[in-house]
């Protein structure tokens, strides 16, 4: 089950390049084109400078998800949750259903999740926006934490299944799977090198990547029942 969560999230990621160029893209463009000049390989400096940022990201992903799974495992030591715990996998089932349909263009609904952390959101965006112009790669992960808290449906999805696997290390290797998923869309949206980016909103490749994780929806779903018993 854990295998086909990884597995999965890093699918979600890879294959929501379409919605990450609509979220980010713009930001690592603008956050590209205005790195300090070195006088060395430009295009070396500028994807080390992005690989910076992007790890700032995704540890910021992977903290979320450490801390939706060890919230879950906490509250397993404390009460007696087990159909709680069972719920909420029932509930990711759900969510990875939604997502599947999402990256396969059949339905658009999850893209109304993001609302929920436009709050939070608002308080982060200030304190990124005096990040700006980054100077030096430890000022791009730390521009990276921040913006990796960017209210985005696919990772709200994603994290509920942290939430589910009611394990601090699962939660986090969940979040990190999806986080490295998005790397090539994000990195080609850096250095304008979107051969991978346009093949994989392709709408065949989507449509199978959709139904792939429409189907780990389903096991998951079904796991969760035969639990009950």
């Amino acid at each position: 089950m854990i295998e086909y969560n990884v597995w999965g999230a890093f699918l979600v990621g890879l294959m929501g390049a379409a919605h990450c160029f609509g979220m980010c893209g713009g930001l690592i463009g603008a956050f590209a084109s205005n790195l300090p000049n070195t006088n060395g390989n430009r295009l070396a400096n500028q994807l080390s400078f992005l690989i910076s940022y992007n790890a700032g990201r995704i540890i910021s992903y992977g903290l979320a998800g450490a801390l939706a799974g060890a919230s879950t495992a906490a509250l397993g030591y404390m009460f007696d949750v087990d159909s709680y715990l069972i719920a909420l996998r029932l509930f990711a089932g759900i969510m990875m259903i939604a997502t599947g349909l999402y990256i396969a263009q059949f339905w658009f609904g999850i893209v109304q999740i993001e609302k929920l952390g436009q709050g939070l959101w608002r308080v982060l965006k200030p304190i990124a926006n005096r990040l700006l112009p980054i100077k030096n790669r430890y000022q791009a992960v730390i521009a990276g934490m921040i913006w990796g808290w960017l209210p985005c449906g696919l990772v709200y999805s994603t994290l509920t299944w942290s939430v589910a696997s009611g394990d601090a290390l699962t939660g986090a290797l969940i979040m990190l799977a999806f986080g490295a998923g998005t790397l090539p869309a994000l990195l080609s949206a850096g250095v304008a090198a979107k051969t991978l980016s346009t093949w994989v909103q392709k709408k065949n490749v989507r449509r199978l990547s959709g139904i792939l994780i429409v189907v780990f929806g389903l096991q998951t779903i079904y796991i969760a029942i035969m639990q009950l018993n």
